[in-house]
């Protein structure tokens, strides 16, 4: 019997730890036993061609396929499904994951070509399903009832659900995920790997899948080590735990961290999803000796709204998060999380918790958007209560009683402003002067004004674009700036430094004004001693003047006439 487990995800980089979890796990159970499933699994992208995945997955001539969907691929598997019947017809069609799982009902009703779906964890209802089949492809429809965690069509046509299933106790009974990098055919440069060291969640934040289960399991602490050596013996560039909340049980977290600290290879990056508030003193001094380049941190701040954060069922201590944050070291990335769309929050409201989050000076804010999923309390809370989302995934919501579709327009352009202003690093000397003088917030709604005015939202744009865009800004709105506080012969100073920053320019546009002398660069490289000599120097350096020391930590401090050279790169 062939069995073809199909990921799609959201982009190449991706890889999807559920198909491999299944898989490996029946594997596993399978391999003594006389008879054993021929299972494989492919992975392709909501970008291919629907036609391309589908010829490819005709071409595996499966008796069963089953599908691993999400919010971000549940339209595109919607499509898919019905198609595959028709090319493989005699095929046992069925689908999993969250966005299937919790909508269950819905998506059997809307896909006559689809068999069944599996509902929450798969690997005992997987292995389940293979064994009652008694290795007849087909034969397993008529026994789906007698299989926990399915839901499926009685001979009425009806939809049923046969129950729920118990989860696996043991975490470790779970083979490593990547049997890839087992082989040594792993992707290390170009793929992000997935890593799940525990499952469940014991909180109950009202719009999130997590909160549904919180029976919290954990892989053993020595299991957990020797998989993170495979990782960092294959060089991989980036593992990404996807544990709903990393830092429960304070030994074992802890644990962790110090084995990747003693045995890292100076490439790997692990990514964690904190809960900042509960990071205990022990685990605060621990990553003080953390370098730069090991970690980095996802934090789910979410509002600084009281009220709004004890609606969702969130801790309300917005003052002990923020004491929490400011002691995590900046040798590790931080990146802060906020949601648009939440109860009692205007934009009034959201801006002070956007000032909140952008106070803590975050390497990125990711400014998300309220998606009310099926299953959660958030789900009931907003039909009850006024909420308008999208029907089809990702739900994404459109109004709330406190924000109308224009509000969350206007707070879908400053998600475009965030992340071309902050989040990518390119204006961080300017923005830090800036935010020093006033409110995040406040700068970042003149300029999104300004930018709308021009219609600079209108499509994708180029990083030289937004530097344009903003040195515009800074001279056409001076008497306001003024007014701020703010110096706009520093402002300018301080863009063109971040413009040089970002690389070595074989012209300058048109608003730069570049302050060049060729005799002072080459005595400048002369005078540097890491530097072979002059004529190297001059391709990997820029020379500059400016009124102002930017180079310091407040050039507002430091007027006065300075010229330097930006290395791009040390020549050894």
């Amino acid at each position: 019997m062939k069995i073809l487990l199909v990921s799609v995800n959201a982009s190449y980089m991706h890889t999807n730890i559920a198909v491999r979890d299944l898989k490996n796990y029946a594997d596993r159970y399978f391999e003594n036993k006389i008879e054993k499933p021929q299972i494989t699994f492919a992975e392709y992208t909501i970008n291919q061609p629907l036609s391309e995945v589908l010829r490819e997955i005709a071409f595996s001539e499966a008796d069963w396929v089953l599908i691993s969907t999400y919010i971000w691929n549940a339209e595109y598997v919607s499509k898919l499904l019905p198609e595959i019947k028709k090319v493989l017809p005699g095929c046992v069609l069925g689908a999993g994951g969250p966005e299937y799982s919790y909508g269950a009902e819905k998506y059997l009703s809307a896909i006559s070509a689809l068999d069944f779906i599996v509902s929450g964890e798969g690997e005992l209802t997987f292995v389940d399903m293979i064994e009652k089949s008694e290795f007849d492809s087909s034969g397993i429809l008529s026994k789906l009832k007698e299989i926990k965690g399915i839901y499926y069509r009685n001979s009425n046509g009806h939809i049923e659900y046969s129950g729920s299933r118990e989860l696996i106790k043991n975490l470790d009974d779970i083979p490593f995920p990547y049997p890839e990098i087992l082989n040594g055919e792993a992707d290390p440069d170009h793929k992000i790997y997935y890593y799940e060291s525990s499952r469940g969640c014991p909180f109950g934040c009202s719009y999130c899948l997590s909160s549904i289960d919180k029976r919290v399991r954990f892989k053993s602490l020595e299991r957990t080590c020797n998989e993170l050596q495979l990782f960092l013996d294959n060089n991989i560039k980036l593992v990404k735990f996807v544990d709903r909340t990393y830092n429960l049980d304070e030994e074992r977290y802890i644990g962790i961290w110090d084995y990747i600290l003693k045995h890292h290879n100076g490439k790997t990056m692990f990514h964690f999803e904190i809960e900042a508030e509960y990071l205990s003193k022990k685990a605060l001094d621990f990553l003080q000796k953390v370098p730069e380049g090991v970690m980095q941190f996802e934090m789910g701040v979410q509002s600084a709204n009281k009220k709004t954060l004890k609606a969702i069922n969130r801790s309300t201590n917005t003052e002990g998060l923020a004491e929490k944050i400011k002691l995590i070291p900046r040798t590790i990335h931080q990146h802060l999380d906020l949601i648009a769309g939440l109860p009692y929050e205007d934009l009034e409201s959201f801006g002070h918790s956007y000032d909140f989050v952008m106070n803590l000076r975050p390497d990125a804010l990711q400014l998300g958007f309220l998606k009310v999923l099926n299953g959660t309390t958030m789900e009931k809370y907003a039909r009850e209560n006024g909420w308008k989302w999208m029907d089809s995934p990702v739900y994404e919501t459109f109004s709330t009683p406190y924000l109308t579709f224009k509000d969350m327009a206007f707070l879908k352009d400053m998600e475009i402003i965030t992340d071309s202003f902050w989040n990518k690093g390119n204006f961080l000397h300017l923005m830090n002067y800036v935010f020093r003088k006033m409110s995040p917030w406040n700068f970042f709604c003149r300029l999104l004004d300004y930018g709308r005015s021009i219609k600079a939202f209108a499509q994708a744009r180029k990083d030289l674009y937004w530097f344009q865009l903003i040195h515009d800004f800074i001279n056409s709105q001076a008497d306001f700036l003024s007014s701020c506080g703010l110096n706009l012969i520093l402002m300018n100073d301080l863009l063109r430094y971040d413009f040089i920053k970002t690389g070595k320019k074989g012209n300058f546009p048109s608003w730069y004004k570049h302050n060049y002398d060729r005799a002072k660069h080459r005595q400048l490289l002369e005078n540097d001693s890491q530097l072979k000599d002059a004529r190297t120097g001059f391709a990997v350096t820029e020379y500059e003047e400016f009124d102002y020391d930017v180079r310091t930590e407040r050039p507002e401090e430091n007027q006065g006439h300075t010229e330097f050279i930006v290395k791009y790169d040390i020549v050894n």
